[in-house]
């Protein structure tokens, strides 16, 4: 099977070797020492950097150092992906930083540990290219091999529609996790439904919240939007 490196083995990293270790032989590097996981061979970062193929799995605000550690250790024709909930900066980076010799590819796979729990089969990633024809072999291999909805776009398109899409979905579960306790016996389907969207998010960690909600160069003005709109609601409501 073909090699591939990953740097970065939180919890993404780790449902991401969960259903990439029957496809490849897969490199791990993380400073934190995790524990180990099937099919999974961890190794120094150079080691894990001179595989073809080399995924970010870290938080946006570290994606810089990653790609300055792995650098000198990237061979020519290596593919670099990254998974982050945001595209337009980790795209900029990626350009600026890796060698021009490397194809590059944004990934941002549409849900979490949670919302994969039984499986990812028919869930959604958006895949962008960046540099090189490879994003049309990463759609592929998805679609084929992981049954994922692939969804082909730009760094831009991604992070305008994720900032409603996402940003809205976690402030919305920050606020209520900050109302809690909440009912839990006397509640409706649509409450049940709600409650369910915020389990999905609650655990995430903090380095995701702050990457969707600022890293995002479009988050702020839905931010203002939203905030705006329930004023003015509020307002309507007060006058009623």
């Amino acid at each position: 099977m073909p090699d591939l490196g990953l740097i970065g083995f939180g919890a993404f990293g780790r449902l991401m070797a969960q259903h990439l270790h029957p496809h490849f032989s897969i490199y791990a590097y993380d400073p934190g020492r995790p524990d180990p996981a099937p099919g999974v061979t961890f190794a120094d970062i150079a080691t894990v950097a001179r595989c073809p193929t080399v995924v970010l799995a870290m938080p946006v605000d570290r994606i810089g150092e990653a790609i300055a550690a792995i650098t000198p250790h990237l061979r020519a024709g290596t593919l670099v992906l990254d998974v982050g909930s945001v595209k337009v900066r980790p795209a900029e980076a990626m350009l600026r930083l890796l060698p021009d010799d490397v194809d590059i590819v944004g990934t941002h796979p549409l849900f979490g540990p949670q919302s994969a729990r039984d499986g990812i089969a028919g869930l959604k990633i958006a895949v962008c290219p960046i540099r090189g024809r490879a994003a049309w072999r990463v759609a592929a291999f998805l679609r084929a091999a992981l049954r994922l909805q692939v969804f082909i776009t730009t760094p831009e398109t991604h992070d305008r529609e994720a900032a409603t899409v996402q940003g809205l979905t976690h402030l919305i579960a920050k606020v209520l996790v900050r109302m809690e306790p909440l009912p839990t016996r006397l509640t409706t389907a649509s409450f049940d439904m709600l409650m369910r969207g915020v389990e999905m998010v609650r655990y995430d960690a903090p380095e995701v919240f702050m990457a969707i909600e600022r890293a995002n160069p479009y988050s702020a003005e839905v931010r203002e939007r939203f905030f705006s709109l329930a004023a003015e609601l509020d307002r309507e409501l007060s006058e009623a």
